[in-house]
């Protein structure tokens, strides 16, 4: 009579490597990437135009030989770069939402086109804004508009810090949509050789 083997006698099971991610899916998630950051790349350009509409002017005054503020202890500076962060909040909120809405599976390519494409909004936005506002010569504008009367200063972002703005709240919004809604891994089940049965409970 042969002995029967203890569970410790049994011979190792080697585990199957994970098997690797089809070449479709890559490219499937590359397109998808790209489709996400060119949407919000371009939405930058709505964001420019809120800006350009909801920013506060700085007016300004020449007496002839130098151009002065209107008022010295004026805000609207500070509050161009305030409404541009709170436009950039709202922007990256809203982006999240809509990226995982449209692709609740998610995936780090999707997620690096919201990155991407949230900063390259900022950057299109802060430079339309500036472009269709005042001009930034503001010496010529004076010139234009005459000794002793009021006009527009350039549209300036201040702090360059408001730039990460969107993309900051489109990661945190993601992240936390991703953490309460997303997709939830199976749990492993537990596998036991054929000789070896499963401990009792």
């Amino acid at each position: 009579m042969t002995a029967s083997l203890s569970p410790h006698d049994q011979p190792a099971v080697p585990e199957e490597p994970p098997p690797a991610a089809p070449a479709h899916d890559l490219r499937t998630e590359a397109r998808q990437s790209a489709v996400v950051l060119a949407a919000v790349t371009v939405s930058g350009l709505l964001l420019g135009l809120l800006w350009l509409w909801l920013a506060p002017r700085v007016p300004l005054i020449s007496d002839g030989k130098a151009v002065y503020l209107r008022n010295s202890e004026g805000e609207q500076a500070v509050g161009a770069d305030g409404v541009f962060a709170f436009l950039g909040l709202g922007f990256g909120a809203v982006s999240a939402a809509l990226v995982f809405w449209f692709r609740r599976s998610g995936g780090i390519a999707v997620v690096v086109g919201l990155a991407v494409g949230s900063l390259l909004a900022s950057l299109i936005g802060w430079r339309l804004g500036v472009w269709l506002g005042p001009t930034p010569d503001v010496a010529a504008h004076a010139r234009a508009v005459g000794k002793g009367v009021v006009f527009d200063g350039p549209l300036k972002l201040g702090a360059k810090g408001t730039l990460l703005a969107w993309p900051l709240a489109a990661m945190a919004v993601h992240l936390g949509l991703t953490a309460l809604f997303g997709p939830r891994d199976p749990e492993p089940v537990p596998h036991w050789p054929a000789a070896e049965a499963p401990p009792e409970a």
